[in-house]
């Protein structure tokens, strides 16, 4: 466990402690006072209160669309099931910039809607609400969707011959069953919309602004260090209550039930009832999710150089820098392709390291403080990305770490945000492991190392690649800490696309969209690389 506590006490804590403490030290002394003058000013009042409204309507509205898709997932047998599954689940790797820029697409000015009805959603609260619904429908229809498919349906069908009603055997036989996983899914999109940042930035313009987004505005805009750390704070707080009760949501679902194989309880639809709800989830798939898409790629070809027509004109120009008279790169932004891809797999291999040693010393390990960690290895997650990298440009510049100009700066704040996912997919099998095998193996004079190598790792290898396959999709798609410490000579693919959108003119749109578009493609192939190896056991996510 040393070597995951030694990471993120020099690359989590230690930065954001030092930018709180900069903001609420003066001469030295520390000045509590500030979090009361803050709290109180209107305009965070604002900020504090559209944060948690969006957060509680985005939670409920996912909800509402993404029950029905576990249900069919859980019960339902059909052609294209498993295709069907990494579709949806696509949006969830997908980088907040390429999810803010395809509904930009279709929702903004110039957008489907804005051409064929006249209609805009961008800057309104709408765009918001449906890009976090997009976002997050993979995590409610994989949580709740993944144990409904184990509860054993006879004891609905025991309910129903003791002459409960339908509706009556499911509210009092299968919802309490999977209360803990609905309230498992709703407290994950609750904490992953409470901090939005990149889809509020780009669809909600100067009007809305979440603590995430008022934190970045606050120490990169106006250089106001003690209201960016009290808002620092604030968001610490809520994030750390969110993950606590999460924590505690997990422990119930994992105690509590007896399930059974999937493949007993799934088969195909019945009556016209099942097949229009079969219709109507795949209907929500194609608007919800394959839409915004479908028209982030048109738009990526759409009147390319000027023709008016369809062509390669956008992805052409990614191959020059400042192309169009736009300095807005110092090198072509193509060069951000490869960057992204080399900062992510030295990312994914450290992401790895931590958080397999991390995994593994939980699953040997128990009690009250290894619980703690378990939940402080989430805070990543929640905690202002901003924050993080802000913090590793004032903490990391001194010898023997003095990484401001190192490459390597940009793949720990990636592994940051990876080593959760990793975590929580191997877990789960480490944990059922048979620890005879273990102690069989030591009994023959296996080292521990050894006895992990021959014993744990060909039971764990795909687990590792599921893990690995996450961690490359969310350390390729960072954004919030790469704003901060990615050099103008070497951005990443969202850095890019972001600097395209904060700039004027048609080339540099539809260069945004071409660059948004390979993003999409590279994070989709590792999702559906993904789903090919992945097993039923192989974690939470």
């Amino acid at each position: 466990m040393a070597v995951p506590v030694a990471f993120f006490a020099l690359f989590f804590a230690y930065p954001v402690t030092a930018i709180v403490g900069r903001g609420l030290k003066a001469g030295g002394d520390w000045q509590f006072g500030r979090i009361g003058e803050v709290l109180a000013r209107p305009d965070i009042l604002d900020v504090l209160w559209f944060t948690t409204w969006q957060a509680l309507a985005s939670t409920a509205l996912t909800l509402l669309i993404a029950l029905p898709g576990a249900y069919v997932f859980a019960r339902f047998d059909f052609p294209g099931k498993q295709l069907l599954r990494a579709v949806v689940t696509v949006p969830f790797v997908l980088p907040t910039v390429v999810v803010g820029t395809a509904f930009l697409a279709l929702l903004g000015r110039g957008g489907l809607l804005d051409e064929r009805w006249g209609v805009r959603l961008d800057t309104t609260v709408w765009a918001i609400l449906l890009a976090h619904v997009f976002f997050n429908y993979a995590v409610v229809v994989r949580t709740v969707g993944g144990l409904w498919s184990q509860l054993d349906p006879r004891q609905e069908e025991v309910a129903r011959v003791l002459g409960a009603g339908r509706f009556a055997a499911f509210r009092r036989v299968t919802l309490p069953a999977l209360a803990p996983a609905v309230a498992a899914a709703a407290l994950m999109v609750f904490l992953f919309t409470f901090t939005s940042f990149g889809v509020v930035q780009i669809l909600g313009g100067p009007a809305y602004s979440t603590l995430e987004v008022e934190i970045y505005r606050q120490t990169a805009q106006l250089l106001d260090l003690p209201t960016a750390a009290v808002l620092t704070l604030v968001q610490f707080a809520a994030v750390g209550a969110i993950l606590a009760v999460h924590a505690a949501t997990v422990r119930r679902r994992e105690r509590a039930l007896k399930l059974v194989d999937p493949a007993q309880t799934s088969r195909r639809p019945r009556g016209p009832g099942q097949w229009a709800l079969l219709g109507g989830v795949l209907l929500t798939a194609l608007l919800l999710i394959l839409l915004p898409l479908g028209v982030l790629v048109e738009r990526s070809f759409d009147g390319a150089g000027g023709s008016g027509g369809y062509g390669f004109g956008y992805y052409r120009a990614l191959q020059s820098a400042g192309s169009g008279g736009s300095s807005t790169f110092l090198v072509p932004p193509l060069e951000a392709v490869g960057n992204s891809l080399r900062y992510a797999l030295v990312a994914t291999l450290i992401a790895l390291v931590v958080g397999g040693l991390a995994a593994a010393a939980l699953t040997r390990r128990a009690g009250p403080l290894v619980r703690g960690f378990d939940a402080l290895l989430m805070l990543p997650l929640g905690v202002s990305a901003v924050t993080v990298g802000f913090g590793f440009l004032i903490t990391l510049d001194e010898p023997p770490l003095d990484l401001r100009t190192s490459w390597i700066l940009v793949p720990l704040a990636q592994a940051l945000v990876g080593v959760p996912f990793v975590v929580r997919t191997m877990l789960p099998v480490l944990r059922a492991v048979d620890d005879r095998l273990r102690e069989a193996a030591a009994v023959l004079g296996a080292s521990p190392l050894r006895a992990w190598r021959e014993v744990d790792l060909p039971l764990v290898r795909r687990a590792v690649l599921v893990a690995a396959g996450f961690a490359f999709a969310v350390s390729l798609g960072e954004f919030g800490a790469t704003v901060f410490i990615a050099r103008p000579d070497n951005p990443t693919l969202p850095v890019a696309v972001a600097r395209l959108l904060g700039r004027s003119g048609e080339l540099n749109y539809g260069q945004a969209m071409a660059l948004s578009t390979i993003l999409m493609l590279v994070c989709a192939v590792s999702l559906l690389l993904l789903e090919r190896i992945r097993t039923d056991r192989s974690g939470e996510f």
